[in-house]
């Protein structure tokens, strides 16, 4: 799904878009980890930040 960027805050702050350059960027920096291991942690989980950062965070 494409992200719709005229379309700002509430569940979109709450997902992650692996697809787009900018959003795989600025969450792997929050997380402190590779894109590549970010991207490995919305595949496990899905694509919601809280759910993703509880994984990342029991696999440290």
């Amino acid at each position: 799904m494409s992200d719709d960027k005229t379309k700002v805050g509430g569940q979109d702050r709450a997902r992650i878009n692996i697809d787009e350059d900018y959003e795989l960027a600025d969450w792997s920096k929050k997380f402190g980890v590779s894109k590549e291991r970010l991207k490995e942690a919305v595949a496990a989980v899905g694509d919601r930040a809280s759910r993703v950062e509880s994984y990342l965070q029991s696999r440290r």
